[in-house]
């Protein structure tokens, strides 16, 4: 039999980094087992299901490279199947008719709140046939009164949960919808789901699944339930903590790789390794490595993550990911270096990809003035001179080339007999229009000559304009 697992999001929202990390271990579980990897949208939520969540979590999957096997399915196109099954339930006596009214539920739940006991509905119509005519009615699942489920969790081990802490589910609403517990377990029968892994919030609702499974004479998956994210507060994982849309991590200038490596070790660990590529992740990856407790989410882990496959990734593959961010700043790449040489110089100076497209605007468009700080310390009259003379030797080069620019560079300084920083800093700014850049010699000689020979011009007309207004 094929292991197989499964992602089964609502599409109610976006995939946020909870629901990633869930994808990625059932997708490296299969992976790692030759398995298969189904990825089901349960959108039975008819009032907060919408296209725009479906299309999100289809956004995530796709941008994080987690390829499904089977699918996507929606439980939406399965109603029918769902009503056989209810049926047949019906039909073996393992589920019933219940007429009881929202309110007097509550009351049911009142009375043994009262009584200090789990508020649930008390079976009433659990045996009786005495069915009223045209009256509303849900369908209950007969819950066994007597004895224990038992899960054998792959991550929390053995939880054993009392039948009689367990009231009789709905598994059919009165417009005869299938309610979530019901869907869920035909889907994994039929689709042969062998592992479900699963956030732990879902721990509640496993002993109903089995107990519905053992009533259809199904098998059972074998369970594995991660516990929650926290943010570094300890507190529930909230957008001021990060958990935010998968593809918010991209637009924040994150690359896929780095945000998966980084959740992959949010809840396992293997030794004390912090990087792993994708195919370590299959290699290594198994559910008995999962943390028990809650992990808690780190921004300044995730960025060092992020730096740290910016400088050791292949330069063509970031920036083909750096090409998304400079069209999203309006920057057109048409004239100017390839992005993988951006790519190198600029890796071990940004902290993400939309810092590294922000400073790297002056190779590809011009700008019309100096940032004021650093035109008012380096463009002063002093530095008339040295930007006339570098001009004149980097006008004169037949090379524009890294060491032809620096030996200029120096020989001004010689010429001039100014320290390298007389020369170097005006013609930074000039060059860049602000005071920070890859070292300066690489800089000038991935833009055009002409282009820097003109900047030079327009600097050398604002320290102009300094001395005719002092």
């Amino acid at each position: 039999m094929t292991l197989t697992t499964r992602f089964a999001p609502s599409p109610t929202g976006y995939l946020h980094v909870g629901g990633a990390r869930t994808a990625l271990y059932s997708w490296l579980y299969a992976k790692k087992n030759g398995g298969d990897f189904i990825l089901r949208i349960e959108d039975t939520d008819l009032e907060r299901s919408t296209q725009a969540s479906v299309d999100a979590i289809m956004d995530g999957m796709n941008w994080l490279n987690l390829d499904w096997t089977h699918g996507p399915y929606f439980q939406t196109k399965r109603f029918d199947r769902y009503k056989e099954v209810i049926d047949q339930l019906i039909e073996t006596g393992h589920a019933y008719r219940c007429y009881c009214t929202a309110e007097e539920v509550e009351a049911m739940r009142e009375e043994a709140r009262a009584k200090g006991e789990n508020e649930r509905y008390n079976g009433m119509w659990r045996e009786r046939t005495d069915y009223p005519a045209d009256k509303p009615y849900v369908i209950r699942f007969k819950n066994p009164l007597e004895g224990d489920v038992v899960i054998k969790d792959a991550v929390k081990g053995e939880i054993v949960i009392a039948n009689k802490e367990l009231d009789d589910l709905i598994i059919a609403r009165s417009d005869g919808s299938p309610t979530y517990n019901l869907t869920v377990v035909v889907d994994d029968w039929d689709m042969k789901v062998s592992h479900v892994v699963r956030g732990d919030d879902h721990v509640n609702n496993t002993p109903r699944q089995i107990n519905i499974l053992n009533a259809l004479g199904a098998p059972l998956p074998v369970y594995a339930h991660i516990p929650m994210i926290l943010g570094d507060d300890g507190k529930r994982l909230s957008k001021r903590h990060g958990a935010v849309s998968v593809m918010q991590y991209r637009d924040d200038g994150y690359l896929p790789e780095a945000l998966l490596n980084y959740l992959v070790r949010l809840g396992w660990s293997h030794g004390d390794q912090e990087i792993f590529s994708r195919e370590e992740m299959i290699e290594l990856f198994d559910l008995t490595g999962c943390n028990r407790a809650p992990s808690a989410f780190n921004t300044e882990k995730l960025i060092w993550v992020n730096q740290h496959y910016m400088k050791t990734m292949d330069a063509e593959y970031v920036a083909s990911h750096l090409a998304w961010h400079m069209e999203d700043q309006g920057i057109s790449t048409d004239n100017g270096p390839a992005l993988a040489e951006i790519v190198k110089v600029q890796a071990d100076r940004v902290k993400t990809l939309k810092e590294m497209a922000q400073i790297s605007r002056y190779f590809y468009q011009d700008f019309t003035e100096f940032d004021a700080a650093a035109g008012k310390k380096h463009l002063r009259p002093v530095a008339k001179e040295p930007l006339e003379l570098v001009k004149a030797k980097l006008s004169a080069l037949e090379s524009w080339q890294g060491d032809a620019i620096h030996e200029v560079i120096n020989a001004t300084a010689e010429e001039l007999e100014l320290g390298m920083g007389k020369v170097g800093m005006p013609l930074r700014v000039a060059a860049t229009g602000a005071g920070n850049s890859p070292s300066l010699d690489i800089t000038l000689a991935l833009m055009d000559k002409d282009k820097v020979l003109a900047r030079i011009d327009m600097a050398l007309a604002f320290i102009e304009e300094r001395i005719a207004n002092s």
